[in-house]
């Protein structure tokens, strides 16, 4: 049986978590596996990420053209809580997984899968960048490769993925995923 995206998304959401809320508020400006963003902007990538897909899930528009700084804000710690719990309930909301959403019309299971994707990867990068431990959720891993690996040649077309990384044949599920999204499963910070 499938699972729903709500029960992945809550999955992803209890190991991103530790991770967004362990960062000191001197790491910001330390690098990231994303080359064209610190801690901070990433971290203001991911929480807009959250807040557009909780708004894909019911159907409405998203803005992704607007990037405020969420971590302008002294709670945003909690506040990534508080959004990614609402990005759950409106992925378990009725009929969230059904027809499609988005301005490209694709499967709504496939844009609930796309932000899935989008909340493990950015917990892995934010956690490499600041020296956290992460361990993504195989089940989320396995549910997202497929999908991610099959838009990755459109999502480099669009820059939001790099060029795909070897990666070796031993190598793990997430290790692929890595790789395939353009990112190097042995990245550490300079100096790291």
């Amino acid at each position: 049986m499938t699972q729903k995206i709500s029960e992945l998304l809550e999955a992803a959401a209890g190991r991103a978590l530790p991770v967004v809320r362990g960062i000191d508020d001197e790491r910001l400006g330390d690098r990231t596996p994303c080359a064209e963003y610190d801690v901070r902007a990433l971290l203001n990538h991911l929480f807009l990420v959250v807040v557009n897909f909780q708004a894909l899930a019911a159907r409405e528009e998203a803005d992704f053209t607007q990037e405020p700084d969420f971590v302008a804000d002294g709670d945003w710690r909690d506040r990534f809580g508080e959004e990614t719990a609402r990005l759950v309930a409106a992925w378990d909301a009725p009929g969230a997984e059904e027809g499609t959403a988005g301005q490209m019309g694709l499967p709504a299971r496939t844009v609930g899968l796309m932000v899935l994707g989008d909340l493990t990867l950015h917990a892995w990068d934010l956690a490499r960048a600041t020296g956290a431990e992460f361990v993504p959720d195989p089940v989320a891993v396995e549910e997202v490769e497929p999908v991610l690996t099959a838009m990755a040649p459109q999502g480099r077309e669009m820059k939001v993925f790099g060029e795909p990384v070897p990666v070796g044949p031993g190598a793990t599920a997430f290790e692929r995923l890595l790789g395939v999204t353009g990112r190097d499963p042995g990245w550490r910070p300079a100096g790291g």
